[in-house]
C-alpha cells in the first residue's frame, strides 16, 4: 500500500467490496499499471452516513461511521487490505485504500472528484435475487455512476464460471 500523496501521476478510483469477483481489481490493477498510476481503492459503508464533508480537512472518524466502534472500522479495513493485498500481489500499482460512507455511487463520485481521478471502475451488479432485490431498491451503482460522471466509468463484468468451478 502507497503513501496517498497525487502529486504526480492522476490516480483511478476502483470500488472495493467485500467477497466481490476478482475481476474488478485484477482489471483496476493491471490498467493502473499499464498507465502508470495509483490505485485508490475505495469501500463505502451504506450503513453509514456523513454529518459534514470538507475536503480542506479530514473528515473526523465520527462523522464516517457514527454507531461503529475503532475495532470494527479496523476489522473492515484489515480485512480489504488483505482481500487487495492479495489481487495486487506481483504486480507493480501503488494503492491505497479509503473507507467512505453513505451513497456507494455518490460517495465514490465526491471521491473522484476530490482527488481528480481520471476513472472510476466498478464491477458489474452480483448475480442472485439478493442483489437484484437491492439493486431494484436501492439503484446499481454503476448505472447511477455512468449517466451521473464527466469522468469514465469502466464496469467490469464477472467472468461466466462451470458449474463446477468455484469463485475466486
Amino acid at each position: 500500500m502507497a503513501e496517498e500523496n497525487f502529486s504526480g501521476p492522476i490516480p483511478l478510483v476502483v470500488g472495493v467490496l467485500p467477497d466481490q469477483h476478482v475481476e474488478v481489481l485484477q482489471t483496476a490493477r493491471n490498467l493502473a499499471e499499464q498507465l502508470g498510476v495509483p490505485l485508490v481503492c475505495a469501500y463505502v459503508d451504506e450503513a453509514s452516513y456523513l454529518v459534514e464533508w470538507d475536503p480542506s480537512r479530514d473528515t473526523h472518524r465520527m462523522s464516517l461511521h457514527p454507531e461503529k466502534d475503532d475495532a470494527e472500522v479496523d476489522a473492515v479495513r484489515g480485512d480489504l487490505g488483505k482481500m487487495i493485498g492479495e489481487a495486487m500481489d506481483g504486480g507493480s500499482a501503488d494503492w491505497t485504500l479509503r473507507l467512505l460512507a453513505g451513497d456507494p455511487a455518490r460517495a465514490l463520485g465526491r471521491l473522484a472528484a476530490d482527488i481528480n481521478a481520471s476513472m472510476i471502475i466498478v464491477g458489474s451488479p452480483e448475480p442472485g435475487l439478493g442483489h437484484r432485490i437491492s439493486e431494484a431498491l436501492n439503484g446499481s451503482v454503476a448505472a447511477w455512476l455512468s449517466h451521473h460522471q464527466r469522468r469514465p466509468v469502466l464496469i467490469v463484468p464477472q467472468k461466466k464460471r462451470h458449474d463446477g468451478d468455484r469463485r475466486n
